[in-house]
């Protein structure tokens, strides 16, 4: 009779439906502002390419090409000029940039896309998915690069004294990045030290402005907000311009950007990552301002064990708890679901024997 009830109990764990609160994501937007890069663009003109879609011809939408091709998802044409036609190559290209940031693939300039592509972002170029509908999400740069040293790895980091900013102070800077590296080592055999010694330090962080001699201009106020370089490179840039915050009850600014949650993020990239289409991973490419995301979720913590193995002290607990406080993505759930599920039947099996 018990081992019946157990089975009963089982059947009833498979085959209900979990409910979840529906969140919807509040879109940043404000008309007033304007970002340029290097070919000088105002981010409210994006609005004009609403619902556009193959065979559209809309003014300036070679600009819009520009953007496609800065991340990696169109080639320049042949002649080196984008035109305004909205055309076969194009498609495929929002096609591919809809994929990767988790939008949904209508291949047409929808709402969402243009207000996607109007959020701040990461400078680092997207990795395109390969294929439209893939299980992994996570990403690493070509060629797979990390830090090639002994596990324990240690890595030295250090800030450009002549390139700072006056908004926070040192102390506040180097506490916010001393928070986001040890999101990372909580989870990889690595530690991160601080060094005064500038010339000698694997990680090299500084704030810059425009053209700062690596051929990836910033572009002012939000646009692209920071870039870092793959393994072993150790360059790790930010946009002077920005509305740096360490605590948004102080930093009351619209446009005031998380230095912890961009330092979290470009780390990911120092140490191997690419972007990921998990909209709630440390490592998908946009941050709105205001937005504090600083937590690895279990996608980000996937592909950065993938690379450097497991911190020796991280457990199947620290995992669920990252899934939890990451429970918007529909694959992150289900993930910790899986997780719960195999700990309920081990403890159904042992009730029934």
């Amino acid at each position: 009779m018990f081992p019946l009830s157990c089975g009963f109990i089982l059947l009833l764990l498979l085959f209900s439906s979990p409910c979840f609160f529906a969140r919807t994501i509040p879109l940043y937007h404000d008309a007033k502002l304007t970002a340029t890069k290097n070919y000088t663009y105002k981010w409210q003109n994006f609005e004009k390419f609403l619902e556009a879609s193959r065979g559209s011809r809309v003014n300036e939408m070679f600009e819009l090409k520009k953007y496609f091709h800065h991340f990696g998802y169109l080639k320049m044409e042949e002649d080196m000029n984008f035109t305004d036609l909205f055309d076969a190559k194009f498609e495929l290209a929002l096609n591919k940039y809809q994929a990767k940031l988790g939008l949904p693939i209508t291949g047409k300039l929808d709402y969402k896309t243009i207000s996607q592509i109007m959020s701040p972002r990461c400078g680092v170029k997207d990795v395109p998915k390969k294929t439209l509908h893939v299980t992994r999400h996570y990403e690493f740069f070509t060629g797979q690069p990390r830090w090639a040293r002994t596990v324990p790895i240690t890595l030295t980091y250090s800030f450009s004294l002549a390139n700072l900013i006056t908004s926070l102070s040192l102390q506040d800077i180097r506490d916010a990045f001393k928070r986001a590296f040890g999101h990372w080592e909580a989870v990889i055999p690595l530690t991160f030290l601080e060094t005064y010694d500038y010339g000698s330090a694997d990680i090299k962080i500084g704030f810059y402005s425009g053209e700062h001699g690596d051929d990836e201009a910033f572009d002012g106020v939000l646009g692209v907000l920071a870039h870092a370089f793959s393994p072993e490179s150790g360059r790790f840039h930010l946009d002077a311009a920005e509305t740096w915050a360490v605590d948004f009850q102080v930093q009351k600014s619209d446009v005031a950007i998380d230095l912890e949650s961009v330092a979290t993020h470009e780390i990911g990239h120092l140490l191997g990552l690419a972007h990921s289409s998990v909209k709630e991973a440390a490592m998908y490419p946009s941050l709105k301002p205001r937005e504090k995301k600083v937590d690895l979720t279990i996608d980000d913590i996937r592909g950065i064990q993938t690379l450097y193995g497991s911190n020796p002290n991280f457990t199947i607990q620290d995992l669920l708890e990252s899934d939890i406080s990451s429970n918007d993505a529909v694959d992150l759930r289900i993930s910790s679901l899986s997780i719960w599920f195999v700990l309920l039947q081990v403890l159904i099996t042992s009730l029934c024997h």
